[in-house]
């Protein structure tokens, strides 16, 4: 589909969702190596680790205190506010963190971007009533009152409030784990996965309880509650033997990517293309979730990206057999399911006739969409030089759209053409083109109204790039 960006469409609930999950996300995300730092440190030097030392292990406990909220809060104001809002949340979140008894990473979360709020704001309100030569004396004294005054106010409430929250949370989770009910779990992850929002229920849950079990017991079965590559490469594999056509001839590819890159987006365009699936990505999840609370097994971090090989890194002495079966019974658990739906569905043949259609469809659609621009806008009939991939955290899968589409250029001697791959909300105003995912569609439009946006459903193989590149090519 190529959308034109000249119709108003107002922004459903799943894309402030998405938006909102993708700003938490991009929070997380910068600052995940050292998170995986802190994890490895964890896993070989605390007492129960591979290589027990105390005084190393002393580090265990400041780095996840201090660091890696500072580190968050840090990064939030400066999404917000620039640098003047990374100095305000860092400055905020110490009150929180001196303040509380627990590792305030959503208290992180919040005073971070808030900090950069204010900042922002005040300096807005200043900036054009600043005497000459004193700019610096008012820069300074205003973040450094803003400062204090947002220390103590995280310190004496944001703080307190936080932490409440959090045990609420801890405390919910906790008695889900004590009846046995975690594979529960699999019933919201995996549905909300596929929306594109595994992001928001990763890192903005499950790693903050993940951390503070870690901190407490050397590992955490949170951090594979949602992260599991098992179930994904079930479902790609059923694909591969079971599904028919384009499904069956890009599934293989998607399962290195997958499971090996850990880039867990490939495989949602093939439960998207046949909803009933997600009921076997449910039971991978489910199985595979079980499994590991029968062995006991966890991670000492949040396997970022969630491949097999960021999974093994991350898991902790004597764990190894319970992470390798969990994923393992995912998988075929997954497999099984999917397989006896693709075969069971003997509607396939006609909605290969309609995948068929909405290839033409597609067509059509960039004929409607190349008339509107001739008619109303400069976008095609100017070169295009300048093509943006965005995806929820630009890392994933729009990296991986963005150096296969390169690739195709270069073949057709079209590399001087710029392709790189944003966060949705980085994409650059000069970008003449974005490509994204289609059930991003109404996020990107929020952000880049007037910008022409390319949706796809696959980033390895999809009827739409195929098209632009023939409009490419065609110059």
């Amino acid at each position: 589909m190529i959308d034109t960006g000249t119709e108003n469409i107002k922004a459903s609930n799943r894309a402030k969702v998405q938006a909102f999950g993708g700003f938490l996300t991009n929070m997380v995300l910068p600052n995940i190596g050292a998170f995986i730092a802190w994890g490895i440190l964890t896993a070989l030097f605390i007492p129960t680790g591979w290589f027990p030392n105390e005084d190393l292990a002393a580090i265990v406990g400041p780095a996840i205190t201090y660091l890696l909220p500072l580190l968050l809060a840090h990064t939030g104001g400066r999404m917000v506010g620039g640098q003047r809002g990374a100095v305000m949340g860092t400055i905020g979140a110490i009150g929180l963190i001196v303040g509380s008894e627990i590792p305030m990473f959503l208290g992180a979360m919040v005073i971070g971007p808030l900090g950069g709020w204010l900042i922002k704001k005040v300096d807005k309100v200043i900036v054009d009533k600043i005497p000459a030569g004193f700019e610096m004396v008012v820069n300074n004294f205003s973040i450094g009152i803003l400062g204090f005054l947002l220390m103590l106010f995280s310190f004496f409430v944001i703080g307190p409030i936080i932490e409440l929250a959090n045990s609420f949370v801890t405390v919910a989770i906790e008695a889900l784990v004590s009846t046995g009910f975690l594979p529960l779990l699999s019933l919201i992850n995996e549905p909300a996965k596929v929306l594109f929002l595994n992001n928001v229920i990763d890192q903005g849950i499950y790693y903050p309880l993940g951390l503070q079990e870690t901190l407490e017991v050397g590992k955490s079965i949170y951090f594979t509650v949602a992260s599991n590559p098992g179930p994904g490469l079930g479902l790609l594999l059923a694909f591969t033997f079971f599904g028919k056509k384009v499904a069956r001839r890009t599934a293989p590819g998607a399962i290195i990517i997958h499971f090996f890159g850990g880039i867990h987006e490939l495989y949602f365009p093939y439960v998207l293309m046949k909803p009933i699936t997600i009921l076997g990505m449910i039971a991978g999840g489910m199985s595979g979730v079980l499994t590991f609370q029968i062995f006991g097994a966890g991670l000492v971090a949040g396997p970022s990206p969630g491949s097999i090989f960021a999974y093994l890194a991350l898991t902790p002495r004597g764990n190894f057999i319970g992470i390798i079966a969990g994923v393992l019974v995912g998988t075929v658990v997954s497999f099984l399911v999917t397989a006896a739906i693709l075969k069971a569905d003997k509607s396939i043949d006609d909605e290969e006739d309609e995948f068929e259609a909405s290839v033409e469809k597609s067509k059509r659609m960039k004929t409607e969409g190349k008339n509107l621009y001739a008619s109303g806008t400069t976008t095609v009939a100017q070169p295009v030089k300048k093509i943006a991939f965005a995806c929820d955290a630009g890392l994933g899968s729009s990296a991986l759209g963005a150096t296969t589409f390169k690739k195709r250029l270069k073949k057709v001697d079209l590399d001087e053409i710029e392709v790189k791959n944003y966060r949705i909300e980085d994409v650059p105003e000069e970008s003449d083109i974005i490509v994204v995912h289609k059930n991003l569609l109404e996020r990107t439009r929020m952000k880049h109204p007037n910008t022409r946006i390319v949706t796809i459903e696959n980033y390895i193989e999809d009827s739409n790039l195929q098209d632009l590149l023939n409009e490419l090519k065609e110059g």
